[in-house]
């Protein structure tokens, strides 16, 4: 998907010149990095609410459109009042299309009903993580990354090394050598297989009658 975020060069700097600003509609912003002086900018607040609520935003390379330059960014930060629904300020890292980028994506989940831990044994997926960061060029990176659960037994984890991933992608934390858990299933208490009751033992041969 792609995205274009409309920016205009910001004049005045400061916390009285931030509060005019958001007085106005408008929301402070920065944009850095790519060996280039950073920006001072301002976005128009109720467009960015609009983009931000759709997931693939916040995990796609944006092509930021600065007074009709037009440049690509990653999001990489976004600061939110403590209890208005206000963006007080958003980060902006430019991309070098030669240079890897590190960024989360989120995890989509697919096929959890066909695990033979739920189908057989009456368990629960539980999703460990719900993102994770990955390591690819711009041109890589991927808005989401599947999951497939469908081979997922009872009592069993799902981790990062099992999980297929878009070509030039991989995981940060293998990088590391970090194998992480994704999802489990994981049987609720009273549904677990019950054990056959064993039967009881014949007298072993030879043995001496009770006394009458």
């Amino acid at each position: 998907m792609l995205f274009e975020v409309t920016a205009y060069a910001r004049q005045l700097q400061g916390t009285g010149a931030s509060r005019r600003l958001r007085r106005a509609g408008k929301v402070p912003a920065i944009i850095y990095g790519a060996d280039k002086p950073a920006a001072n900018v301002e976005l128009d607040h109720n467009s960015l609410v609009q983009q931000l609520r759709k997931e693939a935003f916040h995990a796609s390379i944006l092509t930021l459109n600065l007074d009709g330059a037009k440049e690509q960014v990653l999001l990489r930060d976004v600061q939110v009042h403590p209890f208005r629904q206000i963006i007080m300020h958003v980060d902006f890292l430019r991309v070098d299309p030669n240079k890897k980028v590190h960024m989360k994506v989120p995890l989509h989940f697919k096929n959890g009903e066909l695990a033979p831990g739920v189908k057989l044994t009456g368990g629960n997926i539980t999703h460990i993580l719900n993102e994770v960061e990955v390591m690819c060029l711009p041109k890589d990176l991927p808005e989401f990354i599947e999951v497939d659960l469908s081979s997922l037994a009872a009592g069993h984890t799902l981790h990062l090394s099992q999980v297929t991933l878009p070509a030039g992608v991989e995981f940060l934390s293998l990088s590391r050598g970090a194998d992480q858990a994704i999802a489990a299933c994981v049987v609720p208490r009273g549904m677990e297989e019950e054990v056959a009751p064993t039967a009881a033992a014949a007298p072993a041969a030879g043995a001496a009658p009770a006394a009458s």
